[in-house]
């Protein structure tokens, strides 16, 4: 592993330090962008602005179905991907003497759920005992900045890394990966990937990630006047019928022996969740169409294929339930059709920045294993690049009054800064 000279080192982490107000600044811009699916291109153009400011040149990334969709790590997207291309910027060092590296992560969020329930608006950042709350602020939108500004504190130091960087932002991470394939696959394999993700709660890098697929279940029943109810098919009883035949299914794939050993950590690993529900049309009518979406979580050494079928089988056993005689049953796959992976823990970029933090904070990262998943998943699996997956200290992701730690921001901001002078070397700026 390559030493840093510790004059730089001194002026990197002074440089990283003399940022945190500028950090704060560039992270409530992102966060006011409300980048849910579909609505991505303030984040986008925002993200243009920081590489820019960079002194790099950004540009746009497709994301083309029709060139993807024979690649394994594909999933079948949701709506159109016209006007949200990925936007990405590349340094290129005087000469190259280092390593090359990834700096990735997705500006899309999750959609903000009961805004009335959050304690300020989710699209207007404040901060509270220490904290940035607002929807995005913890997954991934912190991270995202902190790269940035880790790229910023060489710069303000007067060096500039010795080898490649590709700086992505990317879109779809919450519902299809499809951003980060197409920019994976557009750009130049490099020879690591950092991605800082959210940590569970604290600081901690990610030793493993389950896979996850979406599927989608309509039925149609047959609508009547509530006087004569009997005469009818409640879709939504129906739908709630062909759901609680999972149950068994997601205890069965709890068992011990089904388990993989890198989430024995876990009490219950696999989740089946019914994420969405659309149906009926009057109080006073049987429903006719009920529509259901489910997220059913990948085990390592399972694959999602498999885990397809399995939906596939059930749902068709649901539909033979005598109760559901005269409804249409449909099953779609959209979204995620994504892999379990392991992830780097002791690999040359792992090592790098899990010294770079312990220099960077005197304390040690912690491993987890995540019953989530990250786009880490496509250089791992269908790239062979070690990716290392870590940031700060995210609380209530995907719910309400979602929340990320400031000084764990500055944490991973002098950690990637350290890990990419360490990897990359660095060349006066």
């Amino acid at each position: 592993m390559t030493s840093l000279d510790p004059g730089a080192r001194r002026a990197i982490l002074e440089a990283a330090d003399s940022l945190r107000e500028e950090t704060l600044d560039w992270l409530f811009r992102l966060v006011r962008c409300p980048s849910t699916l579909g609505n991505e291109a303030s984040a986008l153009h925002e993200m243009e602005r920081i590489y820019r400011h960079l002194g790099l040149s950004p540009f746009r990334v497709p994301t083309v179905p029709e060139k993807l969709k024979d690649h394994p790590g594909f999933s079948l997207p949701l709506i159109s991907y016209e006007g949200r291309d990925n936007v990405a910027a590349i340094h290129r060092p005087k000469t190259t003497k280092g390593r090359s590296l990834v700096l990735q992560g997705h500006i899309d969020v999750v959609p903000e759920g009961a805004a009335d329930m959050w304690e300020t608006p989710p699209y207007e950042p404040t901060i509270r005992d220490g904290r940035v709350y607002g929807r995005g602020a913890g997954d991934m939108k912190a991270g995202v900045i902190a790269y940035n500004m880790a790229f910023l504190a060489l710069k303000r130091a007067g060096l500039q890394p010795a080898a490649e960087v590709q700086l992505q932002a990317v879109i779809e991470e919450e519902c299809t990966g499809n951003g980060a394939l197409a920019t994976m696959l557009a750009l130049p394999k490099a020879d690591g990937v950092i991605i800082p993700e959210s940590g569970p709660g604290r600081d901690g890098f990610y030793t493993a990630e389950v896979g996850v697929v979406w599927a989608w279940v309509t039925v149609s029943g047959r609508p009547a006047h509530v006087s004569r109810m009997q005469a009818g098919i409640n879709a939504i009883e129906a739908a709630n019928i062909i759901a609680g035949a999972f149950k068994d299914y997601e205890a069965e794939r709890n068992r011990a022996e089904n388990v993989h050993a890198a989430f024995h950590g876990h009490n219950h690993p696999i989740n089946v969740n019914f994420g969405t529900i659309e149906g009926g049309e009057w109080n006073s009518s049987v429903a006719t169409r009920c529509r259901i979406g489910m997220r059913v979580g990948v085990m390592l050494g399972y694959p999602a294929s498999q885990v397809r079928a399995d939906i596939e089988a059930l749902v068709a056993k649901a539909a033979s339930d005598e109760r559901l005689r005269g409804t249409q049953v449909k099953l779609e796959f959209k979204g995620f059709m994504a892999d379990a992976c392991t992830l780097s823990t002791d690999d040359p970029i792992a090592m790098t920045v899990r010294r770079s933090y312990a220099e960077a904070t005197g304390a040690e990262l912690p491993g987890v294993s995540i019953l989530g998943l990250t786009d880490a998943r496509h250089f791992k699996l269908y790239q062979d690049t070690p990716a290392f997956v870590f940031g700060p200290d995210a609380q209530e992701v995907h719910g309400i009054d979602e929340s990320v730690a400031i000084e764990s921001i500055h944490n991973v901001t002098r950690t990637i800064a350290l890990s990419m002078a360490t990897w990359c070397g660095v060349e006066s700026a």
